[in-house]
């Protein structure tokens, strides 16, 4: 394909997806209600249970309207997730080798589900940062909440966790490609589990430390799964170069 014929690929795709992402932020504006009101359950629970003095607060008269604006998008793109994704392969696939859409596709079919487990436990996890985070509240004081704050900081934990429990499959595929080595990700063990073991503390922060552990088994697991991959991987990459070597001095 000439470039102008790429550039008019692209802006197919690209208006496909705007076209698709518009749509979803309008069902978004609908959905923003009963979405507010998941988000904001873990608060309302911590501070029933604890006869703690907090409220979510709308500051500006737009900030509602801003914050249902942000949130329609941000529903919007997640939940038509599967048609610019889509559009992004079309375009990027046929200047891919077979290989390499395999190791594409192996990427995304498996860092879906860990997204999603890691967002599960993050939800899980909300309403511990929620604890700890009033719990600094002066007694006798009222902790007044900006609403896009607090909704942003719970899409954010989400957010994050999901990431995390996907990094051992981008170092996986890191490795596939060539820019890191096995041995290379093992020698930073001890970093990722102390990372790992601040990550766990932090999202679980009651005094029962089989809480931490819960949380910190799944993901150290998955890293020491990362490197044994890699490792394996390495391995059959060096035994294929040998045979290539071989092959090649047979043939002199």
């Amino acid at each position: 394909m000439s470039l102008s014929s790429h550039l008019r690929e692209f802006r197919v795709r690209i208006s496909w997806s705007a076209g698709f992402i518009i749509a979803g932020t309008v069902i978004g504006w609908f959905l923003f209600d009963p979405v507010f009101k998941i988000l904001q359950a873990p608060l309302l629970e911590v501070t029933q249970e604890r006869g703690i003095e907090a409220i979510v607060n709308f500051g500006t008269v737009v900030s509602a309207f801003d914050l249902r604006i942000q949130i329609s998008i941000f529903l919007g793109v997640i939940m038509t997730a599967p048609v610019w994704l889509w559009n992004l392969w079309a375009f990027v696939a046929p200047g891919l080798k077979a290989k390499e859409r395999k190791y594409t596709i192996g990427f995304v079919v498996s860092a879906l589900p860990l997204f999603l487990l890691g967002t599960y436990l993050a939800w899980t996890a909300l309403p511990g940062f929620v604890v700890v985070l009033i719990g600094f509240t002066p007694e006798g004081s009222s902790n007044v909440i900006n609403a896009a704050e607090y909704i942003l900081f719970a899409i954010r934990i989400l957010l994050i966790f999901g990431l995390a429990f996907v990094m051992p499959v981008v170092l996986v595929l890191m490795n596939f490609a060539g820019l890191v080595s096995g041995r290379g990700i093992l020698k930073s063990w001890r970093l990722a589990v102390f990372i790992i073991a601040t990550v766990s503390a932090l999202a679980t922060p009651t005094a029962e430390p089989m809480s931490m552990f819960l949380l910190m088994a799944p993901l150290t697991a998955l890293f020491f799964t990362a490197v044994a991959v890699a490792m394996a991987n390495d391995k059959r990459r060096a035994r294929k170069l040998a045979k290539f070597v071989d092959d090649d001095l047979e043939v002199e």
